[in-house]
Parts: structure tokens; C-alpha cells; sequence
């Protein structure tokens, strides 16, 4: 990996960057700073820009959400973020809650909390295996390794052949209509402001099957493998 054309720093949030839904610390903050020096930064999100920036506490970087759905730029006089992209795609609510019918029916998860299926205003969907409403203890013991979502993940993605399939959180799966997922959405990032794949490099955790980071982390991009967020300042020092 060749890091010393890199103009572009783009990184995940929740385990990259900062514990899951947790604000930005103030020392990764500073570490941003460092880097904003050197880099343009760019936040490559599977959830809402406004969720992000607001986690990240303001922190001035441009943000993609919703896998590329959204776009997100850093306004430096009014210090928030204008939303410059918002797509949101058809859903066929009938078709998807069949599906995932039929999958709870063949893998037995027929008991959960809530409603079976969560629909986004995006066109995302979520399959929370046990539910909506699921106590979270139960959710952290349910798949905390993966390796349960991980056994049945290809016949989830042959399910939803329309939709890109991740495993996500701790007991769901995430999909977003194709062609969004993050290498489609840094890909056109770098077509629409004239950077190369080679003066990106990417920072990520979530890079496992099924992982929203995979897609990247499987293609000619750089990128710097992260598995604890708090690792993040020993990460990015080849960069500093």
C-alpha cells in the first residue's frame, strides 16, 4: 500500500472512530485535527448525515450517508452541515415483509420483539432477527461474533437480490437498494471532485463478510484495517 500520494482520508464512525453511538472523544477529535491539516477528510456512513454530524459533535467534515444516498457538506460560516443529496428509493413493503417471512420461517426465528421488519425513509431496510423492541442485553448475546448471521448470509443476499446485504449491528441484517454501498458512494465521491482511487485511503473495522466496510476493503482503494476504535491514533500515524 502506497500512502504517500494520499490526499483523501475516509473513515467510518461507529468502531472506527468512536465506541458504537457514542460522541467523538476529545482525543480522537484532536487526532482529526491533526489530520485535517494534511487531508481533506470524508465521513463514508451506512446511517443518516445528521445522525453523524451530530455524534461527531460538529467535528467540519463532509459526510456520506445512507451508503451514498446522502451527501452531506460542511458549511464553515453557518458551522453546521447542508444536506446536498438526499435520495430516497421505492420500497415494495408487501414483497420485502414476504421475504423475510419466509427466512424466519426456514431458520426459526419466529419469536421477536416489535415489528419483524424496519423500513427506512431511505429505501434501507432492517431484518431485526429478534425485533424492533428487543431488550438490548438480548441483542449483544444473540450474534456477537457474527458467526450465526454469517452461516446464513448468502441465502439472505440470494433473498434480496435487489438490495446490498449487510450483516449489521448485533442481531440484524441492513440492506440498502443496490447499487449503494460504500465502495459505489467513495467511488463517485472521487469521480465527482477528481481524485484517483490511489489518493484515497481508507480506515475501517467493519471489514468481514457481510461487513458495511467489506465492499472497500475488497477493492484497489487503500486501506487501513482497524478492530478498536481506541487503536485509532496508533492507526493513522503512518499518515500524521
Amino acid at each position: 500500500m502506497e500512502l504517500k500520494n494520499v490526499k483523501v482520508i475516509a473513515m467510518d464512525l461507529d468502531g472506527t472512530l468512536t465506541q458504537h453511538k457514542t460522541p467523538l472523544s476529545k482525543t480522537q477529535r484532536a487526532i482529526l485535527e491533526e489530520l485535517s491539516k494534511k487531508y481533506k477528510l470524508l465521513m463514508v456512513g451506512a446511517g443518516q448525515v445528521m445522525r453523524i454530524f451530530n455524534q461527531l459533535e460538529k467535528f467540519p467534515i463532509d459526510i456520506i450517508g445512507n451508503y451514498g444516498m446522502q451527501y452531506g457538506k460542511y458549511n464553515s460560516e453557518t458551522e453546521e452541515i447542508d444536506i446536498v443529496k438526499d435520495i430516497n428509493a421505492e420500497c415494495d413493503k408487501k414483497l420485502v415483509a414476504q421475504k423475510i417471512q419466509m427466512l424466519r420461517e426456514k431458520y426459526g426465528f419466529l419469536e421477536y420483539a416489535g415489528e419483524s421488519v424496519e423500513y427506512h425513509p431511505s429505501g434501507c431496510i432492517t431484518f431485526p432477527i429478534i425485533g424492533t423492541k428487543a431488550k438490548q442485553e438480548d441483542k449483544l448475546s444473540f450474534d456477537p461474533n457474527r458467526k450465526r448471521r454469517r452461516e446464513i448470509y448468502q441465502d439472505v443476499v440470494n433473498t434480496f437480490s435487489d438490495y446490498c446485504v449487510f450483516v449489521g449491528g448485533s442481531s440484524s441484517f441492513d440492506m440498502a437498494p443496490k447499487p449503494y454501498n460504500k465502495y459505489y458512494a467513495l467511488d463517485l465521491y472521487c469521480k465527482e471532485n477528481g481524485y484517483s482511487h490511489s489518493e484515497v485511503v481508507y480506515i475501517g473495522d467493519d471489514y468481514g463478510l457481510g461487513g458495511n466496510d467489506e465492499s472497500v476493503y475488497l477493492s484497489d482503494f487503500n486501506y487501513l484495517t482497524i478492530d478498536n476504535y481506541e487503536e485509532f491514533p496508533n492507526v493513522v500515524k503512518p499518515l500524521l
